[in-house]
């Protein structure tokens, strides 16, 4: 798997305690007034008309026009502002504004990004170029309204209020903000199949993953450049792809509920967003990084969008913004899809990651193209078979992995549960089973599997969280991760960390992702 962006590695300041990582500076208003004037003729026309005017009417009638001019202008003068006066500049606050919060102070060398030109102009292009059909976004005016029972899933026609209702932390996915939380995780755990064991796993996992963070706060594909010194096995070839590395480490800790705001690994969660912020592309928002491409890019999208989506850290806004602008920019305007640079014709693999992230973007309120989203569909239908059950990579196929990335893209993207196409498809993945050589096929099947539900979810439950528990290095310096099974061209790029990164998201389902069909057990405790 590739992922990452193309600028050296930012500084690491040693003050947190400066300015905040973007000033919103304000623009004040200029206003100039332009005379007129008139050329000789045309006074000599009006002085020839008062002539006609004086000589042609009784005295009184003159009188009382003067008159009547010498109120109007009177009046005028009264009401008429100065033209020298300042302008007026008009600041709107969103509701429920909050203090700005200051603790991205190692980014102060940044320059702001115009991300409302930004997406303007790519939202433009999108619509450019895609099919007159689709349907609009609506936009909510409604800044009051609690959206308690908006629907997520069918995003691409759906918009909610402009209001912060990301107070809890929770899930980016499906209806709930609260499945990542403390008080929900434990009991969706109970509910949706965990144990006792894969909670353990994950907690090593982390574990893991923060003895092996690198010191400017990024993470390493090959994990050897940190504290390990080469005590673990099957590093990475992939070494210089800082940012898609860095985002596959934290999408685990954001996935279990920790954020640089609350949890056991605050610093290492900030220094990972930190490194993904400086090391954006400041003019476009790419995070494109040392041979790294659209996967990295995708990956790094959504731990920012899901960090803001958790937190409502302002300073995080802007960045997200961006990087999914960068997103709708990239997309293939002819096919829809997305690959490895801007605008080519697109592979499932990538489309996947780019959709999560866009879903995310639009869980934290961000702005997604509906456009863009649009584009999405049209793809997953010049590559799917049999009516949709099955997907291919470019083309028509059937390949397990690419056929669990397209399943859980149309569950995204709003097919119903009932949906025959979507039925055969789980029923073909749950015939196959976890593949204990292909972490990525096992990540997006198992969400694939939990969304869907009932018998066959917890016949692949059951196999996926045993095979994972059971295989997890327990002694030494690799406690806590998996050895990498198998060869192939991702698992050699990503190495141990891609693939321990896969298998804790994955054991991280049961509240990672609320589910997108019916209420789960533990959401009749935890209501919106």
């Amino acid at each position: 798997m590739a992922t990452g962006s193309s600028l050296s590695n930012p500084h690491h300041h040693s003050d947190p305690n400066q300015q905040s990582l973007v000033d919103h500076a304000q623009q004040a208003a200029e206003a100039e007034a332009d005379e007129e004037y008139e050329d000789e003729e045309e006074i000599g026309n009006v002085l020839n008309n008062r002539f006609i005017l004086f000589n042609a009417v009784p005295s009184w009638a003159v009188s009382m026009v003067v008159h009547i001019l010498i109120l109007l202008a009177l009046a005028l003068m009264y009401f008429n502002p100065s033209s020298e006066a300042a302008p007026t500049v008009l600041n709107v606050s969103p509701p429920g504004e909050v203090e700005e919060v200051k603790d991205f102070e190692l980014l102060e060398d940044l320059e702001p990004m115009d991300v409302e030109t930004m997406t303007s102009e790519v939202v433009m292009q999108t619509e450019v170029t895609t099919p007159t059909e689709m349907e609009e976004l609506s936009v909510s005016t409604d800044i009051d309204a609690a959206p308690l029972t908006v629907d997520l899933v069918e995003f691409s026609t759906q918009t909610a209020p402009r209001n912060d209702l990301m107070q809890e932390i929770g899930s980016v996915t499906g209806k709930g903000v609260e499945g990542r939380g403390a008080a929900a995780r434990k009991q969706m755990v109970a509910a949706n199949g965990g144990s006792e064991g894969s909670e353990r796993a994950v907690a090593l996992a982390l574990k893991w993953f923060a003895e092996h963070q690198r010191p400017d706060g990024s993470w390493s594909f090959d994990h050897r450049q940190g504290q390990c010194n080469g005590r673990c096995t099957h590093a990475g070839t992939l070494k210089d792809c800082y940012t898609g590395a860095t985002a596959m480490a934290l999408l685990p800790f954001l996935g279990s509920g920790q954020t640089h705001k609350e949890g056991q690994y605050k610093k290492q969660v900030f220094g990972g967003l930190s490194y993904l912020i400086k090391a954006q592309n400041k003019k476009n928002g790419s995070l494109v990084q040392g041979g790294g491409n659209m996967y990295s890019h995708g990956l790094a999208a959504i731990a920012l969008c899901e960090a803001y989506a958790m937190t409502q850290d302002r300073q995080l806004m802007m960045p997200a913004q961006a990087s999914l602008a960068y997103i709708a920019y990239a997309q293939d305007p002819v096919g829809g899809g997305w690959r490895y640079q801007p605008k080519q014709a697109g592979d499932t693999s990538v489309v996947g990651w780019q959709l999560m992230a866009l879903k995310s973007g639009h869980m934290a309120y961000l702005k997604v193209p509906p456009a863009c989203v649009a584009g999405t569909s049209k793809f997953l239908d010049s590559v799917q078979t049999e009516y949709g059950a099955k997907y291919g990579y470019a083309t028509p196929g059937a390949k397990p992995s690419t056929t669990a990335v397209g399943l859980l893209c149309r569950m995204y993207l709003g097919w119903k549960k009932d949906n025959e196409a979507l039925e055969a498809g789980a029923r073909y993945i749950s015939d196959i089973g976890p593949k204990p050589t292909d972490m990525y096929y096992n990540y997006y099947a198992t969400q694939v599997m939990r969304h869907f539900g009932g018998e066959m979810w917890e016949k692949w439950n059951n196999v996926m969280r045993d095979q994972l528990v059971d295989s997890q290095s327990t002694t030494g310096h690799m406690t806590g991760s998996w050895d990498v099974a198998g060869g192939g061209h991702v698992n050699d790029r990503g190495g141990r960390l891609y693939f321990t990164s896969c298998a804790t998201m994955i054991l991280e389902v049961y509240y990672r992702h609320m589910p997108i069909y019916g209420k789960a057990a533990a959401e009749e405790d935890f209501p919106l």
